[in-house]
Parts: C-alpha cells; structure tokens; sequence
C-alpha cells in the first residue's frame, strides 16, 4: 500500500471496520490500476521523445538539402538571366 492509500484504510478502518476498509481500499487500487492500464498508451517515453527527436533530425537535413538544392537552382537561373540581359544589353 501506498500512503495515501494506507491513509485511506486508516480513516475507513474504524468506520466501517478493519476487513471491509482494506477490501475497499483493494478496489479502488484495483480501479485505479486499471484505469491506468487502459491509458498508459496515451503517455510518452523518454523512449518515444528520442524516436521522435530522431526522426526530426533527419526531417530537417532532408529539408534543409532541399533548401541548398532550390537556392542554387534559383541563383543558376539567375546567373543566367543577367547573362542573357547583359548580351542584348551589350549587343547593340
């Protein structure tokens, strides 16, 4: 038992008697234990936060390859569009 379950029993025990508050006590830890159970699923790890954060890692250095890739696609465009201003530019 807990503390505040042994707490409980020590509050129930003289009111409703020593068997029946340990065998309430017993169901509520039951209860609780299930309901517990039946959510434990919804909490994370510290397992589950490194998967996570490990996963992000390499989100973003894919993202961020792309990004390198875009700009030089944008400046080599660029480039070639100054190149190609400047020849009319300087043809006449």
């Amino acid at each position: 038992m807990q503390v505040a379950e042994i707490e409980l029993y020590e509050i129930l025990k003289p009111k409703v008697g020593e068997k029946e508050a340990k065998a309430l006590v017993e169901y509520i830890e039951t209860k609780v234990e299930k309901k517990f159970e039946g959510k434990k699923d919804l909490f994370v790890t510290k397992e589950d936060l490194a998967n996570a954060k490990a996963e992000l890692v390499i989100k973003m250095e894919k993202i961020r390859t792309d990004i390198i890739k875009w700009m030089f696609i944008f400046w080599a465009g660029q480039i070639g569009a100054l190149i190609a201003i400047l020849e009319i530019f300087f043809r006449k």
